[in-house]
């Protein structure tokens, strides 16, 4: 993959040419971009002193679950709450690409058809006791165990030999899975039916990337796993940090880990406190907190904060609508594709998709720095993203001509389905800060215009915690819905497989067809360790999802993480991430 910068800038498609009538302002067509390219991605290096305390705020408008597991944690939240303990065992360069710097030394053998995973001595858990191999096997067990109805077990650890036995019951233990060096010992070989092009990534799928205390968790039955107090008040780590005080569904606080492989951590304690998206701003400009990420559309009441230092990056992540055209079966661990679904004509999907006047949305609510993308491949990923893929720009003129071709006619307001019979779409959004009603209201007003007759689910935006639990499994009455990932938190490896793959179930608009698992075959077959042959294959992909638009890339954005002055060491660079919490301190003379 070519050298990606982090900083790098993503060119914007063209601007729609219709103002946002939904909202009765013209738009404002601000674009502070161009600034935020410029900002650094991590704060000046100074000299750090012993003790302080961090506050870091977890932009949510839902109290967090606290599933502190990494192969059960769905949300991002989560995710962010528990990273000063929950080190990974592979730190990466600024390409993700992983590297033995880390807790963990990686070996893959091409040969042997082996991945050998190596913990270093002296990496303990916070309980003062040795990582071993057996907690670098039991992620697999909890994964793959049924009973813990984990999201994240995919067909893409099914190479792994034995694992699939496993997960069906047939087998104890996972056959592919060897302790060299015995459960006590600090080494973890995997067999697999076949090695991967992107196993030297992070985030690829095909192996965990963390450990568990199985001398701790070993007594707690899987079925009680997700729920029980060792995940969700009490979690075990062997990062800097360990959890000292949680209040469910406020803020958890960590305390230095004295067995902590890389040092003493410099901080007293670092706090990670829920604020909600509306008073993020306000929590900025009077330095609430130390460390903020700042809501695009409230930029403009933030950048002239006292004290403050802004960095910024384009991360991994973007933001999508899926059409529902199947189900998950649960029995199988595959999605099945319903080719009866009223969502299921891609002339339907490709029009709606024109009709979004995304540009204009951006303009005025984020002032630029969110910005429509074309594919479901990121640029970042440098040559797999293929540029000639344009994208859906806004042009109503076209969706009415797709949908009158396609015979949705219009019967007075509303058009019809191909068959005659009435054509009503319900839409799942999920709710967000005060700018996330008016940009979906607008975006039906423009489906309208066309005819078509979509409206939110139960006429209004859905608590997220409610809405994660309808799109994981399914929710009967939704048609499409919103979504998003941050790949740095579910795959940051850019083969789409983890995604939208038939044994995925993240797959959630749970679209199935052969051309797609071909294509997605390909990217990860052995040929595509010819990196030529995988940009080839990653492209084909590109056109054939912007053809059949199961899945309608919107957006991603520049992250702006207001900071205080006084700390020094954090760090946006993906190079950093995995140190971060260790890093992060407060300079010499700050009060």
């Amino acid at each position: 993959m070519k050298k990606i910068k982090t900083l790098s800038s993503i060119a914007l498609l063209s601007a729609a040419t219709l103002v946002l009538s939904a909202c009765g302002n013209k738009a404002e067509n601000t674009d502070d971009s161009k600034k935020a390219s410029k900002f650094p991605s991590e704060m000046p290096k100074k000299e750090a002193k012993q003790g302080g305390t961090v506050k870091y705020a977890i932009e949510t408008n839902s109290p967090f679950t606290g599933i502190f597991a990494s192969e059960l944690a769905f949300s991002k939240t989560d995710i962010d709450l528990a990273s000063p303990g929950n080190e990974k065992l592979f730190d990466i360069d600024d390409d993700y690409r992983i590297n033995n710097k880390g807790t963990a030394v990686l070996k893959i053998d091409k040969e042997k058809k082996t991945v050998t995973i190596i913990i270093k001595k002296g990496v303990k858990w916070s309980d003062g006791k040795q990582v071993t191999a057996k907690d670098l096997e039991f992620p697999y067990e909890i994964l793959a165990n049924k009973a813990t109805k984990s999201q994240r077990y995919t067909s893409q650890l099914e190479y792994i030999k034995g694992m699939k036995a496993y997960h069906e019951g047939k087998a104890k233990t996972i056959s592919g899975l060897e302790m060299p060096d015995g459960e006590n010992g600090r080494t973890l070989t995997i067999h697999y039916t076949e090695l991967k092009p992107g196993m030297y990534n992070s985030g690829n799928g095909y192996f965990t990337e963390g450990a568990e205390p199985y001398h701790y968790l070993k007594d707690v039955p899987f079925s009680k796993f997700e729920s029980s107090d060792k995940i969700r008040k009490k979690p075990m780590f062997f990062g800097p940090y360990k959890l000292e005080k949680l209040v469910r569904g406020q803020s958890v606080t960590w305390i230095p880990n004295k067995y902590y492989w890389r040092g003493k951590p410099k901080l007293d304690k670092v706090v990670c406190q829920v604020v909600s998206t509306n008073s993020a701003s306000q929590s900025i400009k009077s330095h609430k907190f130390d460390v903020a990420n700042v809501i695009n559309d409230q930029w403009k009441q933030v950048k002239d904060a006292k004290g403050t230092t802004f960095i910024a990056n384009i991360p991994l992540s973007y933001r999508y609508i899926g059409f529902r055209v199947g189900k998950w079966d649960a029995k199988t661990g595959k999605n099945v594709m319903d080719p009866k679904s009223k969502m299921n004509n891609k002339a339907l999907r490709q029009a709606i998709a024109y009709a979004m006047n995304i540009e204009d949305v951006n303009k005025k609510y984020n002032s630029g720095l969110t910005f429509q993308i074309p594919t479901l491949i990121l640029a970042q990923y440098g040559d797999y993203f293929d540029k000639d893929v344009k994208g859906f720009s806004y042009n109503l003129k076209k969706a009415n001509q797709i949908l009158d071709k396609a015979g949705y006619k219009k019967k007075g307001k509303w058009r019809v389905q191909p068959n005659g019979k009435p054509l009503k779409i319900t839409f799942l959004v999920q709710q967000g800060n005060d700018t996330q009603e008016p940009i979906y209201q607008n975006y039906l007003q423009q489906w309208h215009k066309i005819g078509l007759n979509i409206n939110l689910y139960n006429g209004r935006l859905i608590e997220f915690n409610s809405y994660a639990d309808k799109v994981q499994h399914d929710a009967p009455g939704i048609d499409m819905f919103t979504g998003g990932w941050s790949l740095t938190s579910i795959s940051s490896e850019p083969s789409p497989a983890y995604l939208y793959s038939e044994g995925a179930p993240f797959n959630f608009a749970r679209f199935v067809t052969p051309e797609n698992t071909k294509l997605l075959n390909a990217i990860d077959s052995q040929k595509a360790f010819n990196h030529k042959y995988r940009v080839e294959q990653f492209h084909k992909w590109q056109k054939y999802m912007f053809d059949q638009a199961y899945v309608i890339p919107t957006t991603n954005e520049y992250t702006i993480t207001a900071v205080n002055d006084k700390l020094t060491g954090y760090s946006v660079k993906p190079s950093d991430s995995n140190a971060l919490w260790f890093i992060a301190n407060k300079s010499s003379g700050s009060a």
